[in-house]
C-alpha cells in the first residue's frame, strides 16, 4: 500500500499517527491526518529550568574540563558541574547556571549550590 494510502485510511480511522519522523511529520500535516511527535511529547514532560534554580544531582563521572563532574536528570539530561569533580559519587545540590539546547538534546550547567554545601 502507498504511504498516501495508509494516511488516507488513519484518516478514516480517525487515528492519529505517533511519529518521529519530521518529514512525515510533515506530509500527515498536509494530508489532515493527525499526529503526535514523539520528540515534542518528550520534551513537553521535561522539566523546565532556569537559570539560579537549585536541583540535586549525583556526580557520576568526570567532564571534559578540568575539575567538572557531570551528572544526568531523570529525563536524561546531562548536568556539567563546575568544580564537581570533588563530589564524585555524591548527591549534591547544584544551582544551574547555563541552560543549553543542542542538536543531541539539552544539556544544563551548573555548580555546587554554596549555601547547601559550605558545611560539606
Amino acid at each position: 500500500m502507498s504511504l498516501r494510502g495508509n494516511f488516507l485510511q488513519d484518516l478514516q480511522l480517525r487515528c492519529p499517527i505517533l511519529t518521529n519522523d519530521y518529514n512525515l511529520n510533515r506530509i500527515a500535516e498536509l494530508q489532515g491526518v493527525s499526529i503526535l511527535n514523539v520528540n515534542e511529547l518528550a520534551n513537553a514532560v521535561k522539566s523546565v529550568l532556569l537559570p539560579g534554580e537549585t536541583l540535586s544531582v549525583r556526580v557520576i563521572q568526570e567532564g571534559k574540563e578540568m575539575g567538572q563532574g557531570v551528572a544526568y536528570m531523570d529525563d536524561g539530561t546531562m548536568v556539567v558541574i563546575e568544580n564537581g569533580r570533588e563530589y564524585m559519587n555524591q548527591e549534591i545540590p547544584v544551582q544551574v547556571t547555563k541552560v543549553l539546547q543542542t542538536a543531541a538534546g539539552r544539556m544544563i550547567f551548573a555548580r555546587p549550590d554554596e549555601r547547601s554545601n559550605g558545611d560539606r
